[in-house]
């Protein structure tokens, strides 16, 4: 009876110590997002340090970064004199006074109201003196002779709302109808989202394989609401991205829809948070590069889970340490960080890392051979592929995070918490299509409005394909 007893409290304490962890979760110490810090019974992150003389950044904008201001122009688009009105004090009206010039100026920047106009384009058809007779060509975007079509720049807004903006269908109309007079029907906005990926499918090929040939990718995953079926089925949306290339697959939490995905013809590094699916050697021979910021992550949750143990912060004070010296030597221009300044860091690191196995090796056995003992699988990743860790410190060309994938996943957030659910799988996969397209277009600074008008009209903007390749 008290053996049986024993073993009750055990398994129930293992059931406790599992709930608590569970609860601890934050965007702090795991990969949840801050939007589940609010949750009743969880415990919120840590307010960061900003502005610190730990080098901590700052809130607002960065040193460096691009800003926007209003600069008065020499040469205004327009000039509108304003006279003095009404009558003097004296009775005698102002119209009649002398000119002393201007007194002061002012400068706006200022839309126009835009009203939707109905053009009508009218071909005529010429004889020769031969008597060859010739007709003027078609207008780009117009439809078959004696119809009439919505014009390329009404079209592009209607893909740049939905796409760029995640506006739903029926308000994209009702933006249209209230900027600019016209009234296109929900049916015929929602079909431009076809239309337009239709139109965007060479320069998203060229993306791919853009990507293919990247020395370096960041890769990132994320499960999104799209297709019919319960509130709990979910499709997965996978992104390949560098500092000038997106590219979008929808696809299941499945390995064959990573296997259709860009890995298998990789030759670069990817840089990915460890998700199971990137070692799968169905992917190929991979070069990794794992996610620091995942990693200082799950080193604050170990901070937490074992708060008497000196190991998660010296690793995570050497790993913090090993991405600012990339940062420096990188803005040196140098290929990779000193070997006299990575080899202490490099050495703590380990040091820190042979620590926390050392110590999970000293817990009671119960707990260490619980497959879930916490951060055991941490240290294992550590230890086991340090070479994947630390590979950013020996090519500067690597980036220690994939933070850019990350960036360019979180409209995908946002689309789900404005929708819901995307109904049609081939509607959503739209949607990416043409947000890789536009996405790219910006990382070149181009207008994703005319991007977009040009693709429709037939000749969509195309990566440049840099010269190593």
């Amino acid at each position: 009876m008290i053996a049986e007893q024993a073993e009750a409290i055990r398994v129930l304490q293992e059931k406790v110590e599992r709930l608590e962890r569970l609860v601890s979760r934050n965007s702090g110490n795991s990969s949840f997002p801050p939007s589940m810090d609010a949750q009743p019974g969880r415990k919120r992150p840590a307010p960061r340090k900003r502005g610190g003389s730990d080098g901590s950044r700052r809130q607002g904008k960065q040193p460096g970064a691009p800003g926007a201001y209003l600069a008065w122009r020499a040469a205004p688009d327009e000039r509108v004199a304003l006279w003095p009105a009404g009558r003097c004090g004296c009775g005698t009206a102002l119209e009649r006074g002398q000119d002393l010039g201007v007194a002061a100026s002012h400068q706006q920047v200022e839309i126009p109201l835009v009203t939707a106009r109905v053009i009508q384009y009218d071909r005529h058809a010429v004889r020769c003196g031969c008597g060859l007779v010739s007709a003027a060509g078609r207008p780009a975007g117009a439809g078959a002779a004696g119809t009439v079509t919505y014009g390329p720049n009404l079209q592009a807004w209607c893909v740049y709302l939905m796409s760029e903006h995640a506006i739903p269908v029926h308000r994209c109309a009702d933006l249209i109808g209230s900027l600019a007079g016209a009234a296109p029907s929900a049916g015929f906005v929602h079909g431009m989202l076809g239309r337009a990926a239709a139109a965007v499918r060479p320069a998203n090929a060229a993306i791919r394989a853009l990507v293919i040939a990247s020395d370096v990718i960041c890769c990132d995953e994320t499960p999104v609401r799209a297709g019919p079926g319960p509130g709990w089925r979910k499709r997965y949306l996978l992104v390949a991205a560098t500092a000038r290339l997106t590219y979008y697959m929808l696809g299941e939490r499945s390995l064959a829809s990573f296997c259709r995905f860009v890995l298998p013809d990789l030759a670069g590094v990817v840089v990915h948070d460890r998700y199971h699916a990137y070692s799968n050697p169905r992917l190929g021979e991979l070069t990794h590069q794992l996610c620091c910021a995942h990693l200082l992550r799950d080193l604050q949750d170990a901070a937490q889970t074992y708060p008497d143990a000196a190991w998660p912060a010296a690793i995570s004070t050497a790993l913090t340490g090993l991405i600012h010296a990339a940062a420096t030597a990188r803005a040196q221009g140098l290929d990779a960080i000193p070997a006299t300044t990575a080899a202490p860091l490099r050495r703590a690191f380990a040091d820190g890392v042979t620590a926390g196995i050392a110590h999970l090796a000293t817990l009671p056995r119960g707990i260490r051979k619980n497959p879930r003992q916490p951060c055991r699988e941490l240290l294992q990743t550590l230890r086991d592929r340090e070479d994947d860790v630390l590979r950013f410190t020996t090519n500067l060309a690597i980036p220690a995070t994939s933070n850019q994938a990350e960036r360019d996943l979180r409209p995908a957030k946002t689309q789900d918490k404005i929708s819901g659910r995307l109904r049609s799988p081939a509607t959503t996969s739209h949607r990416y299509a043409i947000r890789g397209y536009t996405s790219t277009a910006r990382k070149h600074d181009q207008n994703a409005l005319t991007v977009l008008r040009d693709a429709l009209l037939g000749h969509p903007w195309m990566p440049p394909v840099p010269d190593h390749i």
